[in-house]
């Protein structure tokens, strides 16, 4: 039997690598004050359909919906941000005096597309969502958090891009536009965008068939739409990215695929070659109605998501992921009678305890066979035990990377090996 389709294996010697970044995205969200939320992998179907919208890829195309169980219809998980702001409401987060409200997540999200590199039906991502606040501050703060990120995995060929989608008044003077302007080429488009084009034309500008249409290059802009209000909220966001020293492109074309976002949007985008043709590393916006829409009171929100897999292709295409320490401290070899078993056994358990990370041999192995598994391990000491060591009390302690041995009583092998470790710098 194979995986499912779109889903992946991750094994000893690839998931350090998964285990090294998300502990770095957990350091870097604590020294931005965001805390860790963990919502459920699967949701109502109601709460994606109204938040991320009815006529989005993610809904129409890419969601994996449960059979029906009583009357309730549940949905796994396609993005983040929906059910965070449905706990933020449930757990009315909003009455806590501590406002924005800052939280981080991490987990697998579910997405029913063509697997492809970098892209799987189950997926893993990471994002941030602060709500509560309508300072253009904070979008900046949100911006160069995601910025920070990539750069402190030490990624250099990166480009933020950000635009601003106004607000309603904004959105519907340039919804009506798009349609004007779509609509005597509306045969020529996809079948999608010729749906969406009067329930909602601005995710034409996002189709991915579509998009070398000659009409896509003379769409009109929504920067050309943006109220006084809106406008001057752009241009202070701006303002706070060139104070965070973040660099960015406007990009007026750039919309994001979801139904919520006002305002502020953005992408974090690969430039390394060889990356592939889908150079999206990140993305998110502002989504002011949707804590209202979703039942709560009506307070600003942005966010943004994070995909792992295409994160970790990143490091690994341009070359910076570290070598991980993988090996053991101690590789316990012995090889004797009962006695031999069972100090072996009890002094594994007493390394472990001080704090080493230890192991021995399972499978009755004779001596060379133990310190082939030890070396395989990448083990820095081993404890040999033998009948005579353990009349003795003793144990003989082998340095494995200059083979040095010294002989060390049985209570203070935990000792001996700190202090060699400490000797040696390891």
């Amino acid at each position: 039997m194979k995986a499912p389709r779109g889903t992946q294996d991750l094994l000893p010697g690839t998931v350090e690598t998964w285990q090294y970044v998300e502990e770095k995205l957990r350091d870097i969200s604590a020294r931005y004050n965001y805390k860790e939320i963990r919502t459920p992998i699967f949701e109502t179907t109601d709460l994606f359909t109204r938040s991320v919208g009815e006529t989005t890829d993610i809904v129409q195309k890419e969601m994996f919906t449960l059979v029906k169980k009583g009357k309730d219809e549940y949905t796994l998980r396609p993005e983040g941000t929906a059910s965070v702001v449905r706990a933020f409401v449930t757990n009315k987060l909003f009455g806590s005096p501590d406002q924005p409200t800052k939280l981080y997540y991490m987990g697998p999200m579910f997405r029913y597309e063509r697997p492809q590199k970098g892209r799987f039906r189950q997926l893993h991502q990471y994002g941030v969502e602060a709500i509560g606040s309508s300072d253009p501050a904070v979008d900046a703060e949100v911006i160069s958090l995601a910025y920070t990120i990539y750069k402190s995995f030490g990624l250099k060929k990166i480009k933020v891009v950000v635009n601003s989608l106004g607000d309603a008044e904004s959105r519907n003077a340039h919804r009506e536009a798009l349609i004007r302007h779509f609509e005597p080429v509306q045969d020529e488009l996809c079948q999608d965008c010729q749906t969406r084009l009067h329930q909602n034309p601005l995710r034409v500008l996002d189709c991915k068939v579509d998009r070398d249409h000659p009409s896509m290059k003379s769409a009109p802009s929504i920067l050309d739409f943006l109220n006084e209000e809106s406008k001057t909220y752009f241009e202070k966001v701006l303002a706070h990215l060139d104070a965070l020293g973040v660099a960015y492109v406007v990009d007026p074309t750039l919309v994001r695929g979801l139904d919520y976002y006002t305002h502020t949007a953005f992408e974090i985008m690969s430039e390394a070659e060889g990356f592939g043709a889908i150079t999206t590393l990140c993305g998110g916006g502002r989504y002011n109605g949707l804590v209202q829409d979703i039942g709560g009171p009506d307070m600003p929100g942005i966010g943004f998501g994070i995909g792992l897999e295409r994160l970790i292709l990143a490091l690994e295409n341009e070359g910076v992921l570290p070598a991980l320490e993988t090996g053991l401290d101690v590789f316990v070899v012995a090889q004797g009678g009962s006695e031999v078993e069972v100090t072996a056994t009890r002094l594994l358990q007493l390394l472990r305890i001080e704090g080493f990370k230890a192991d021995r041999d399972y499978l009755g192995r004779k001596f060379k066979g133990q310190f082939k598994q030890a070396d395989r391990l990448n083990a820095k000491f081993t404890v040999i035990l033998g009948d005579d060591e353990v009349e003795r009390g003793s144990a003989s302690l082998k340095v494995m990377a200059t083979g040095e041995q010294v002989d060390v009583p049985l209570s203070a092998v935990a000792d001996k090996i700190r202090e060699l470790s400490e000797g040696a710098g390891q």
